[in-house]
């Protein structure tokens, strides 16, 4: 069994929390790590800028990621959310297998 994670930075824990519930509700995750606390500095709109957010973790399979991207990206409050899929190489095998079935019930596809 082949795992991906998706890493996103969100606004708060508050909506790390909302998009995770809903993507582990839709099965589109079987997991959503929620690590509050976090300080980016980064470039927007010709400036440098700084702000607290949250990352979320969110533990899938290879083949659902485009779609809980879109799901991320359609309930997130950015205009350009941070969205990166991280290949995983590897893991406790009773692990990986429980990511499988957890997200057995997802429906594969754009809708």
């Amino acid at each position: 069994m082949e795992a991906v994670l998706l890493y996103v930075t969100t606004e708060d824990e508050a909506e790390a929390e909302a998009i995770g519930r809903r993507l582990v509700e839709a099965r589109l995750a079987a997991c959503a790590n929620i690590l509050p606390g976090m300080r980016s500095v980064f470039h927007w709109e010709g400036e440098v800028q700084t702000g607290r957010e949250c990352v979320l973790i969110l533990k899938t399979r290879p083949d659902l990621a485009e779609q809980a991207t879109e799901a991320v990206k359609a309930a997130h409050s950015y205009d350009c959310p941070c969205v990166l899929q991280l290949p995983v190489q590897g893991g406790n095998r009773g692990f990986l297998d429980w990511i499988a079935s957890e997200t057995a019930g997802a429906e594969t596809g754009t809708g």
